[in-house]
């Protein structure tokens, strides 16, 4: 088994709403390994997004504690916190927040250089990426609403991988794009899982389940089931049966 990166003990997190507690996530021990393709998956209000954003550091619990090697990152202060993110995660989201008044490669070049100030290093770790995900010279040099939404979240991955970060936290990264599109972006996750990228990735969508090699299924803030496909192979059928097995059986 991989090295375990990141670990949950007892994860619960509440909110109020309208003077009543909602118990969101309930007691959730997880492991989260080097190397692996997480995908967390469950029906709306499970608490997958709340889990991943616990899980990155964008959001503290009510109780429990979430432990990165030696750091518990659940007892750091927000500007701990924001140095932790910075430095060990990276962050890929549905709505992609590219900066509208910088060109793609200053996007991403900034990112970098909050981390590093060699700034021959992240250019030249920039150009790899972009050349790793397909986008050009010429698409470098445009801004964010000159992109096609498939070429904005290439760009959001190699913005979010800038930094060579221990995991990559993805948040229905392909919700808000075309099929073909979807599938472009699915590619590029999981040939940077290939090359050794641990991600984490919430999605509702089972195509881009079927990418992760180990589904953790969510019911009303618990760890109702989880489902271990092995890494993925292109045109398995087998994996999409067992896949739909699991899910049926999960209620989904």
């Amino acid at each position: 088994m991989n090295k375990v990166l990141l670990k949950t003990e007892n994860l619960s997190k509440s909110f109020s709403n309208g003077g009543e507690l909602q118990h969101v996530l309930k007691n959730i021990n997880l492991e989260l390994y080097e190397g692996d393709f997480t995908v967390i998956m469950g029906a709306s209000g499970a608490g997958k997004s709340t889990l991943l954003y616990a899980l990155s550091g964008m959001d503290t619990p009510s109780l429990g504690a979430v432990t990165f090697g030696d750091k518990v990152i659940s007892d750091m202060s927000q500007d701990g916190l924001a140095v932790f993110r910075r430095e060990h995660c990276g962050f890929v989201f549905q709505q992609i927040y590219l900066i509208d008044g910088m060109s793609v490669t200053d996007n991403v070049l900034t990112a970098g250089l909050l981390v590093s100030k060699d700034k021959k290093a992240v250019v030249r770790r920039a150009r790899e990426l972009f050349a790793a995900v397909g986008i050009s010279e010429q698409t470098q040099k445009k801004f964010p609403s000159q992109l096609s939404g498939g070429e904005a979240q290439r760009v959001g991955i190699v913005r979010a991988l800038i930094n060579s970060p221990e995991i990559l936290f993805a948040d229905e990264p392909t919700g808000a794009l075309n099929s073909q599109t979807g599938l472009d972006v699915l590619g590029v996750l999981t040939e940077f899982n290939s090359r050794g990228q641990s991600v984490v990735m919430v999605t509702h969508d089972i195509r881009s389940a079927r990418r992760g090699n180990r589904i953790v299924y969510l019911k009303d803030g618990v760890i109702l089931g989880e489902c271990d496909l092995g890494k993925y192979e292109h045109g398995d059928a087998a994996r999409h049966e067992k896949l739909s097995a699991f899910l049926r059986d999960m209620g989904w």
